[in-house]
């Protein structure tokens, strides 16, 4: 088996619920097997069933994880891509309220692929990289995304319990196939040119070299 972000060797990691894991030696990526991916009505589905109202508190709270950290970092005028932004797009939302411009993109529901030719001074990947079926093709995207300097704020649940993961809720969603770790983004920090931040699980800010 070959890992789906770096292509080096991977090891099996657990099988759960009839589901195989396998885990790279090289940048610690877990991740399902390739050949039982779930397919797009299976993830549309699920994803329907999500509540991404742009004005519950709760979920605004939760968002703002990652908005208050990232805004932080921002200067006047900065705008941004929010990629994989879902059928609410509150966190675009919010960053407008606080004065930063930021457009949207998602495969399913807002597929202006148009979206994805600008580069930005921030992008944003909220609950989305759990998801990636071609890790290393999206973060090859994200690297062209960011202008130098730029941002990129990612918000994943870090596994970081592997005794933990066979009952772990972020696993037994079936449309979750790769699960990440703060040394999986310290590689990608080395191979890619970033700066990692992590801020506390699940958000972690890559600043590009």
């Amino acid at each position: 088996m070959r890992c789906t972000l770096c292509e080096n060797p991977a090891r099996p990691f657990a099988r759960v619920d009839r589901r195989d894991y396998f885990r790279c030696e090289t940048c610690r990526l877990t991740f399902e097997d390739p050949a039982r991916l779930p397919d797009a009505d299976t993830e549309k589905a699920q994803y329907d069933l999500h509540d991404n109202n742009p004005a519950d508190p709760g979920y605004r709270g939760f968002l703002a994880q990652l908005a208050d950290p990232l805004c932080e970092r921002l200067k006047p005028g900065d705008g941004g891509l929010d990629f994989g932004c879902g059928p609410g797009p509150a966190l675009a939302q919010m960053l407008e309220e606080r004065g930063f411009s930021c457009q949207t993109y998602d495969p399913i529901y807002a597929p202006n692929r148009g979206q994805l030719d600008s580069q930005y001074d921030f992008v944003t990947c909220t609950e989305v990289v759990e998801h990636l079926h071609h890790p290393a093709r999206e973060w090859q995207q994200f690297a062209r995304l960011v202008k130098p300097g730029g941002w990129l704020g990612i918000m994943t649940r870090w596994l970081i319990d592997d005794d933990a993961f066979p009952n772990w809720h972020y696993r037994r969603d079936p449309t979750h196939v790769c699960f990440w770790q703060p040394e999986t983004f310290a590689w990608l920090a080395r191979q890619q040119g970033w700066e990692v931040t992590l801020t506390g699980n699940p958000v972690v800010l890559m600043q590009k070299i």
